[in-house]
């Protein structure tokens, strides 16, 4: 085929792809700053050096005599990318940007000012990671190797952000971490402290779901919504599905706990269990063999 013919049909399909047409109703064309992925990895990478000094960057960063150097450079870039990616997560849905900038910095500078409270719930989650898996063998290892900690830590500056009112940021910073870890947590969950997750793979937690102190997961588990409410126009209403997890819980494997019930304190539900409805403090919920053994 000749290159004229070629070029000839590009334009045509040039011409399709960049006009509005009822037929792509739900891409439109996006006019307005975007949040950058390159940007908000780099902030990310610099968080975990902040949080857990000397292990994702060189080995003097966390000796006594540079320490506040480093952490000082350090948060000094967070809050540069992160007044940017703010200011452009409040453009991307707004038609006129306005004073974001103004509002963008004070939104940075107040989760700077988080950050101390963000290290002490990590650290209660490497305790509880490390006390619930008999195969680990120090901190040192739940930081640097398990994936919970990868992801817990991500979720925790995301929903800082999510409950600032940060839009878009959030979701992009949980989902660089179900890319990561296949565990899949909404920036809107409120999660308390020694939270762990053993294994991970395949752990939903959705939007509304508020899960007590000492909670204890496994792979597979899934706090999700068992249904929707609707609004007037037939669109889902954005109001409490998710389950409530009280203090010491603990899920075993591939179960899933739809819907805004309750789990009772110091319950424990066995694996591959479909739980719907509320269970008082105390349950043990195992699932009923098919067949009993002879």
């Amino acid at each position: 085929m000749k290159r004229a013919q070629v070029l000839n049909e590009i334009a045509k399909q040039v011409e399709l792809l960049s006009r509005e047409h009822p037929d792509y109703q739900y891409i439109p064309l996006h006019q307005k700053p975007s949040p950058s992925i390159p940007e908000i990895r780099e902030m990310m990478e610099l968080l975990r050096k902040v949080i857990f000094p000397g292990f994702f960057g060189a080995e003097q960063e966390a000796r006594q005599d540079s320490i506040t150097y480093y952490m000082g450079v350090y948060l000094e870039r967070i809050f540069d990318l992160l007044q940017e990616q703010i200011y452009n997560g409040l453009c991307f849905e707004s038609a006129v940007c306005g004073d974001s900038k103004d509002k963008a910095s004070e939104l940075a500078l107040t989760f700077i000012n988080k950050l101390p409270h963000l290290k002490y719930l990590l650290s209660t989650d490497v305790k509880a990671i490390l006390d619930g898996d008999p195969a680990a063998q120090s901190v040192s290892e739940v930081i640097f190797c398990y994936p919970a900690v990868f992801a817990i830590l991500y979720q925790r500056i995301a929903h800082i952000l999510y409950s600032l009112e940060v839009p878009v940021l959030p979701r992009i910073i949980t989902e660089m971490a179900h890319a990561e870890t296949g565990i899949d947590i909404h920036p809107g969950a409120q999660i308390g402290e020694y939270f762990s997750i053993d294994h991970g793979t395949g752990v939903v937690i959705g939007q509304t779901t508020i899960i007590g102190n000492h909670v204890r997961l496994y792979q597979g588990v899934t706090l999700g919504a068992r249904n929707f409410t609707l609004d007037d126009a037939g669109l889902p209403m954005d109001v409490p599905r998710h389950p409530i997890l009280e203090d010491h819980v603990t899920i075993y494997s591939n179960t899933s706990v739809l819907g805004r019930i309750t789990i009772g304190k110091c319950s424990v539900i066995g694996g591959n269990i479909w739980l719907t409805n509320s269970v008082p403090a105390y349950s043990k919920i195992l699932q009923s063999k098919a067949v009993e053994d002879k």
